[in-house]
């Protein structure tokens, strides 16, 4: 039986670490709160803007005698002051967990019609599949699609005739970028609203068995293709715990879900109910007394509710640039000294691939984010006392969603782990820590996931191997030149340099060298995918070797020391040389990407503008 909240106390160091960020943060969120506060005083849009304005924003609504069908009209919104709601989707039939939300907009307005409501599609924004775009020029285009599609989900709102929102989308860049577009509007209720992973295929761990064969050129492209195709084989998002999958854990453990949704598959017989669920509590929030808009939810509790919900789960290192920015649109600073100190706290209770051999969907079966969010909660590791989309708070969030026999919704206890391979309780987890560790030293800042790395492979000291693009890495693989122990360092990878693309191409090679014996690790100033695990890897190097950073001296032959026990990573040149080295210059060509443009120019000004990792690469700052 689930403890109450009300007698558990928070962990020391969760409670320490938040009430550092809110006094950090208490200049700018008093800001935030205040902008808040002035937008969501004003009349409703329909009542405040001229007539024109109106007009403009309801004309291709249809009107009463047009709309006996639909029960939905013009005269609702404008004259019944009826609550009106944006959806902003991120529909395209490219990405498999994108597709099912082609037909989610008529679900909304049907819904909304029934319950005295309009919806309108406020706006689309862009979702590119990094799977696609792994090792090619499009993937430099990567990490600023989120800023991208958070401009666009201004736009979308920009109309300012929503009383409410609703986000749909699910993927990568998607999720963090419509969550900071839509704090850009922080005064309206807001939900988002999934669709879930694919069934299961291919076992990850097999997929990946056959990609390391495929590096060796041991097996050919007809059989890697089969291989990937049989993992990746419908609509849902990808079965591993990458990044996509992470951002659902994230806005479950902030309250931002209709609580159980993100691992139920598209075209179970409860995914559109679910979906009907976030139109009833969205307007249950704008209809009701409970002031709860997006930006008042996410305050400095549900941001650490949310690193620690990623740590527990061994999430995605992404989401330590991305939820940096998510912070940042609500007025609350963070940086990777709080997730370090969370970490090294937060038990590890989930083993899913690539920190296990499970997918998703076992672990949904497992007990999935309920069971998870439930222990968290029970162990102090949470806080409980936030506002959600829900009324019922955080603790909704600790059950799962099932259908009655009449069809309707009911959240039943998660109970015990159905399989304690794939989800543990708090006071037997598979570590007592959540596997993220921040390393410092003369190289700069950087983080690792340790969670699927081997425990013997955390100390890797060798010399090393300067790589200017991954490309150049591959080649020297083929070539057979890095048999031996090795650091890898791959360069100008940064934010203000390409972009910093996901290095995800890489994990193949490496895994090969290390399973033949070697002592192998990757220093980079790039991001790896959500889905890189068992090669030590000193990523998001800070400051990037482009903007002066340490990278830009390493040579080849250094001797370099990567240490997740002692959280440090050095370059072992004396002091008197190493400040002697000039930097070196990032060649000319690398910005050309490889003479193929891909759109890279037009986000020239992105690259310039671009903050450090740690401070989420923000381009809007």
């Amino acid at each position: 039986m689930a403890t109450s909240s009300s007698s558990i106390a928070l962990h020391a160091t969760v409670q320490s670490v938040t009430r550092r960020i809110i006094e950090r943060s208490a200049p700018t969120r008093a800001a935030y709160l205040a902008q808040i506060d002035a937008a969501s005083k004003r009349d409703p849009g329909a009542q405040r803007m001229g007539c024109a304005n109106v007009a403009h924003a309801f004309a291709a609504m249809p009107d009463a005698d047009k709309s006996h069908a639909t029960g939905i009209d013009k005269f609702k919104v404008v004259a019944e002051r009826g609550p009106n709601i944006g959806i902003v989707n991120a529909y395209n039939d490219l990405l498999s967990a994108h597709a099912p939300l082609q037909h989610y907009p008529d679900v909304v307005k049907q819904e909304a019609r029934r319950l005295g409501s309009t919806a309108q599609v406020a706006g689309g924004v862009p979702a590119m599949c990094d799977g696609v775009t792994q090792g090619t020029a499009g993937m430099e285009l990567s990490l600023f699609s989120r800023d991208a599609i958070a401009m666009a989900t201004a736009v979308s709102l920009s109309h300012d005739v929503f009383d409410c929102a609703l986000m749909l989308g699910v993927c990568d860049k998607i999720v963090p970028g419509l969550l900071i577009g839509a704090l850009h509007f922080g005064h309206l209720p807001t939900v988002f609203v999934p669709a879930g992973p694919m069934t299961s295929g291919l076992p990850n761990n097999e997929k990946a068995k056959v990609r390391e064969k495929a590096a060796q050129g041991l097996v050919g492209r007809t059989e890697l293709l089969e291989a990937e195709s049989a993992a990746y084989h419908g609509q849902g998002t990808c079965t591993f715990y990458g990044t996509a999958n992470s951002n659902q854990m994230l806005l479950e453990a902030m309250g931002l879900h209709v609580p159980g949704t993100a691992f139920i598959n598209p075209g179970n017989s409860v995914r559109e109910e679910l979906t009907r669920e976030a139109v009833r509590t969205v307007l249950d929030i704008t209809k009701g007394k409970r002031f709860s808009p997006i930006g008042v939810l996410v305050d400095e509790r549900c941001i650490v509710n949310a690193m620690v919900a990623l740590l527990a789960t061994g999430g995605s290192t992404n989401h330590l640039i991305h939820w940096v920015a998510v912070a940042r649109s609500a007025g609350i600073v963070i940086d990777w000294n709080d997730f370090s100190a969370l970490s090294d706290v937060v038990p590890l209770l989930t083993r899913v691939y690539p920190n296990g051999s499970a997918d998703v969907n076992q672990f949904q079966a497992a007990g999935g984010p309920g069971f998870v969010i439930r222990e968290l909660l029970d162990a102090g590791f949470m806080h409980a006392d936030v506002l959600t989309v829900r009324s019922g708070g955080l603790r909704e969030y600790s059950r799962i969603p099932q259908a009655n026999a009449n069809g309707t919704l009911q959240w039943l206890e998660a109970g015990d782990s159905k399989d304690d391979s794939v989800v543990r309780p708090a006071a037997k987890p598979f570590s007592a820590s959540g596997g993220l560790k921040l390393l410092q030293g003369n190289l700069g800042r950087s983080v690792i996931k340790v969670s699927a790395v081997p425990d013997d492979r955390h100390v890797i000291e060798a010399r090393c191997r300067v790589f200017n693009s991954q490309e150049e890495l591959h080649q020297a693989f083929k070539a057979d030149e890095l048999n031996h122990d090795v650091v890898c360092v791959v360069r100008w990878q940064g934010p203000q340099a390409n972009g910093m693309p996901e290095l995800h191409k890489l994990t193949p090679p490496l895994a090969v060298l290390q399973g033949k014996g070697y002592r192998v690790a990757l220093v980079t100033d790039g991001r790896m995918s959500g889905a890189s695990g068992k090669v030590p890897a000193a990523i998001h190097v800070s400051p990037e070797a482009v903007a002066g950073g340490a990278l830009a001296k390493v040579c080849d032959g250094d001797v370099i020391r990567l240490d997740a026990q002692a959280q440090t990573l050095q370059v072992l040149v004396s002091s008197s040389e190493w400040d002697a080295r000039p930097l070196a210059i990032m060649p000319p060509e690398l910005r050309a990407a490889n003479g193929i443009g891909m759109g890279r120019e037009l986000f020239a000004g992105m690259r310039r503008n671009a903050l450090t990792a740690e401070e989420g690469a923000c381009t809007w700052l």
